[in-house]
């Protein structure tokens, strides 16, 4: 194998809409800095991703200096949302966690957002992901936290593996979905150069300077199955998973890590593995 690089890097200003790439990004405890800090919730406080809209991967959401938002979608024209003071949090219910969060002050972000989805949403940010949140605790150390992604700070995948997938893909019952395109899988950061799968046995990795612990593989759900471009749903990847890629009860892609220190990390950085 080659020498093992950062190819890209991603963040999600707010849950569940399309994401953004990256030359470089500060690395925090809770993640990459703007990563998934804005959410949508809907009339019952239930966080609303792609899961339940999957036109959401039609939405993009640029990230402000000081860490604002510029919504834009098919149809609607761009809105920007400043973070909002601290003057009171409500409820997020995220899978199973209950979180507190702010709401977006400007009542115009709800209805931009119900507008869009034809459904009454609104538009809440996580003030302060240091204490809002803990890692599930079965994989967390104490005092580890992370802002509303789906569990863990980061998701790293690699290029083998998706070249392998999508191998699976075409020799299977429903290759016409394939090849599919990295994005599928909403990582933060993508590692080029390593072997097939080899992410199934890392424990700890260095993005240049920047070392993560690997807290566990990333069981898949029908996101993956969403065309990001046309927000179309087809059988795969989790058809070929469901075959080749079950763990623990998991169809599984990826790796959830959680930093072991700070920095910043750049597009064509070096990957150490540690044993």
């Amino acid at each position: 194998m080659g020498s093992q690089l950062l190819q890209s890097i991603h963040v999600h200003p707010v849950k569940a809409f399309r994401g953004l790439t990256l030359r470089e990004a500060v690395v925090e405890p809770w993640g990459l800095a703007g990563d998934r800090r804005w959410v949508l919730i809907d009339d019952g406080g239930r966080v609303v991703t792609q899961r339940q809209q999957p036109r959401l991967a039609l939405a993009a959401a640029e990230l402000l200096p000081g860490g604002g938002v510029r919504l834009s979608g098919p149809g609607m024209d761009p809105l920007t949302v400043p973070v909002p003071r601290p003057v009171g949090t409500v409820p997020v219910e995220i899978f199973r966690d209950k979180v507190e969060g702010v709401l977006a002050e400007d009542e115009a972000a709800h209805v931009w957002c119900s507008e869009y989805l034809g459904a009454g949403t609104r538009l809440v940010h996580m003030d302060d992901p240091a204490t809002r949140r803990p890692v599930d605790p079965e994989f967390a150390r104490p005092g580890e936290t992370v802002s509303f992604a789906d569990g863990y700070p980061l998701l790293v995948t690699t290029t083998a593996s998706l070249d392998a997938l999508n191998s699976l893909i075409a020799q299977g019952d429903h290759p016409a979905d394939g090849p599919l395109p990295m994005n599928r899988f909403r990582p933060n950061v993508v590692v080029s150069g390593t072997a097939a799968w080899a992410e199934d046995d890392w424990s700890r990795i260095a993005i240049g300077d920047v070392v993560f612990r690997v807290a566990k593989t990333c069981g898949r759900c029908v996101v993956t199955t969403t065309d990001q471009s046309t927000a179309a749903r087809g059988k795969e990847p989790l058809f070929s998973l469901g075959r080749h890629r079950r763990i623990g009860g998991k169809l599984v892609f990826g790796q959830n890590l959680v930093p072991l220190t700070g920095g910043s990390i750049r597009a064509g950085d070096p990957v150490t593995i540690h044993d």
